[in-house]
């Protein structure tokens, strides 16, 4: 007989003591009062709408742009020319009353130019450090697999450790940091493929996709060659920061942890597989359906949060065979094999 999933109560965080004004409570489990994920969730609909303004018919791209912001996460978008990558990158960051950086990499960009440099300062005779573009709260690389790996080096360090090292000082990047980097799939000549440490950088890779004949015709009608829509901050980088720590506070109950512990363990067990589920993927999955619980109103994880967000956390992060490939096989077709193998949690044990 097919699992039914858990009860909300049973994946609810459990009570501490008395409870307290506005706090739900459940067969003797409590919840944190409603009003903590609804400033969250209000918060995140007010950048959503905004950058929908711009980017139309794509309500799904845009939320899994906000989770990965709000989960302190770098983003790589990976799709054709023309359907809005750099578009969606700079709707979020007007979005964001936050400093902006854009670095158009090309096979001549180098390390100074992303990190910064010293210049000699003939009136104070000393050196002077200039910064480069990663010196800001989000930061746009477009087409990131044109760089050569020296410079894709100088970004690594930036997106794994908030820092930068130029002539052996380190200099500490502020919060929130976000790389939102873009890629074409189809075009190859004259690029360099990222290597699996680099992708696993990557919080989430996604795709924007082309949009249906309805979206098209708002496009259209919006951009008519003569207005250039202009997107003013609706939220604060402190207001970003805190929305970061809510998720942090949101509960997964021990049975959701054995859950994306058995996923990754059972990606590792599959011949298809070469690659499977890393310990830092796990924590990355965990972290975004985290985000996306808050974001529905709840301070609770239910695995329906982790189904949602596998694809976009795990698909760059996993290898398949060559066979696999052959036969046609997917990272995404993969993942969905790997979850329906695995359990569903039916209790907080």
């Amino acid at each position: 007989m097919r699992n039914q999933g858990p009860r909300d109560e049973d994946l609810m965080p459990p009570s501490t003591g008395r409870p307290s004004a506005g706090t739900i409570v459940a067969d003797g489990l409590t919840a944190e009062p409603a009003a903590v994920p609804e400033v969250f969730r209000s918060n995140f609909e007010r950048i959503s709408a905004n950058v929908q303004r711009v980017i139309r018919g794509k309500p799904d791209a845009i939320g899994l742009a906000l989770l990965c912001l709000l989960c302190d996460g770098h983003l790589l978008i990976e799709d054709v020319p023309g359907v809005g990558k750099t578009s969606l990158a700079k709707a979020l960051a007007a979005s964001i009353a936050a400093p902006f950086g854009r670095i158009q990499f090309t096979p001549d960009v180098l390390p100074s130019d992303v990190i910064g440099v010293n210049v000699w300062d003939e009136r104070e005779r000393a050196f002077d450090f200039r910064p480069g573009a990663l010196f800001a709260s989000i930061v746009l690389v477009d087409e990131i697999n044109r760089a050569s790996p020296k410079t894709q080096a100088a970004l690594l360090e930036a997106m794994e450790e908030r820092q930068v090292t130029t002539d052996r000082t380190t200099r500490s990047l502020g919060r929130p940091f976000m790389v939102i980097a873009t890629q074409n799939p189809i075009e190859h000549e004259g690029t360099y493929p990222l290597p699996e440490s680099q992708l696993d950088r990557f919080l989430m890779r996604i795709s924007i996709g082309y949009p249906d004949p309805e979206a098209a015709m708002e496009v259209l009608d919006l951009h008519d060659g003569t207005t250039e829509i202009s997107l003013s901050p609706v939220i604060t980088a402190s207001e970003v920061l805190a929305m970061a720590r809510t998720v942090a506070e949101v509960h997964v109950a021990p049975p959701l942890r054995r859950y994306i512990v058995a996923v990754a363990d059972a990606s590792r067990q599959r011949g298809t597989i070469t690659l499977g589920i890393s310990p830092r993927a796990t924590l990355d999955l965990q972290r975004v359906a985290q985000a996306r619980a808050v974001a529905g109103g709840r301070n609770y994880v239910v695995p329906d949060d982790v189904k949602a967000v596998a694809d976009p956390v795990l698909g760059h992060r996993i290898r398949l065979s060559a066979d696999a490939q052959l036969q046609g096989l997917t990272p995404h077709t993969a993942l969905r094999e790997v979850f329906d193998s695995v359990t569903v949690p039916s209790s907080a044990r």
